[in-house]
């Protein structure tokens, strides 16, 4: 009786244990760069490089219409977005890892000021619909 007790309580025990997912269905993504921390307003480009990984390998779309990476100027409401190409071969579902560089269009003063600071705020969108954890950048400065 002795053993059937210590047999329960060890398959409670064990049976209780959540397994971490091995293979998250969501990309993930982590900020590895920013090109700059201070531009001109009109004049010069970000380049913003983050690493992905995802086990499904479903990053990136073919049509080129189709956006899968959105970027959100903290100083603004709405996001914009990205085309991402497929990161496997003839769509392949494969575990993949890497780094992806996105060039933002010039930034622009929104007031008056001598200056103005934002962070970008980016999120990666597989074909399942999926979305990525978020990352931020660092500040960035842009002056006149």
């Amino acid at each position: 009786m002795r053993k059937i007790g210590l047999y329960l309580a060890a398959l409670v025990v064990f049976s209780s244990c959540k397994k971490e997912d091995e293979n998250p269905v969501s990309p993930t993504i982590d900020f590895v760069s920013i090109s700059a921390d201070s531009v001109t307003a009109f004049s010069n480009s970000i380049e913003i490089e983050f690493s992905y990984e995802d086990f499904q390998g479903d990053i990136g779309e073919v049509d080129a219409d189709d956006y899968s990476l959105r970027v959100k100027d903290d100083r603004l409401s709405d996001y914009d977005y990205y085309h991402i190409p497929p990161m496997t071969p003839d769509l392949m579902e494969l575990h993949i890892k890497g780094e992806y560089k996105v060039i933002l269009d010039p930034l622009f003063l929104m007031g008056n000021g001598a200056s103005e600071t934002t962070k970008f705020t980016l999120q990666v969108r597989d074909r399942e619909g999926n979305w990525s954890n978020s990352i931020v950048t660092p500040e960035v400065v842009i002056t006149p």
